[in-house]
């Protein structure tokens, strides 16, 4: 027995080596908003808009988001108070393994909010990975505005003259709604954290993407080929766009995890 559950042993931390070796970035928000991992600069920065992103300075003065100290799953938690207008956001030069030819990687969060009652009107992306916007060489999780219940949906876009060369607006263009992954019955919940992972292979090339809630599979988008194109020097981490509740432990690895991984991220063990 004993012998066992050494092997056991073993086995787990083996795979938690093997997870820290391929994260890029963690903000855990439990000392403060400065990421605990980063390959990049580890500081939280606030502007305006994105449009002038140019302007951003360190922190989250000027925002409606705050640290919560004890709010968090084992300690702090950012708080989105209100709709957030603010870019609020991580640099990703570094902090996420970009690559032009084959963008491979995994992003991973938590969030607590009841979508039906907390959020305001209008889309809100909990998160965007992006140099320019939602459908511009992006990578992003939203919850609608007009479906009750609110659906949460995957997107990932290449460069937009690639996949959208007439520029037709998103909801009536099948380019844009046969790329996503839809989750109509989802888990969130106020009081209750809600795990999610996003897991991307070979983007900029032939790519494929897949959607995880509590370290569940909810579906798999495929065939992106066309390019991705970053100015990394904008490239961003972006946090709680139009987003109300809370959020922890943001992380992004190098590699696309597999479901074992994504699952024992879930609970909590890496």
């Amino acid at each position: 027995m004993r012998t066992i559950y050494s092997v056991l042993l073993c086995t787990c931390l083996a795979a938690g080596a093997d997870l820290r070796q391929a994260l890029t970035f963690h903000a855990n928000f439990d000392k403060g908003t400065d990421a605990v991992v980063a390959l990049g600069d580890k500081r939280i920065y606030a502007a305006p808009t994105y449009k002038e992103q140019d302007a951003a300075k360190p922190g989250l003065e000027g925002t409606d988001v705050t640290l919560a100290a004890s709010a968090g799953r084992q300690g702090g938690a950012l708080r989105f108070a209100k709709k957030n207008t603010r870019a609020v956001f991580y640099r990703g030069a570094k902090n996420v393994a970009f690559d032009a030819k084959g963008w491979t990687g995994t992003i991973a969060f938590w969030l607590s909010l009841d979508p039906e009652t907390d959020l305001e009107p209008g889309f809100c992306d909990p998160i965007q990975i992006t140099d320019k916007a939602y459908n511009d060489s992006a990578i992003w999780v939203d919850f609608t505005k007009d479906d009750k219940p609110r659906h949460f949906r995957l997107g990932v876009f290449g460069a937009l003259k690639a996949w959208n060369p007439e520029n037709i607006a998103a909801d009536k263009n099948p380019a844009f709604l046969n790329r996503l992954v839809v989750v109509k019955q989802t888990p969130f919940a106020r009081g209750k954290w809600t795990h999610v992972a996003i897991t991307h292979r070979g983007l900029g090339a032939d790519g494929s993407a897949e959607l995880y809630l509590n370290g569940k599979l909810q579906g798999r988008t495929a065939g992106i080929r066309e390019a991705f194109e970053w100015d990394m020097t904008r490239g961003a981490i972006r946090l709680g766009v139009a987003y109300v509740g809370l959020m922890d432990d943001v992380m992004l690895f190098r590699r696309a995890l597999t479901g074992e991984e994504v699952a024992r991220l879930s609970q909590g063990k890496w």
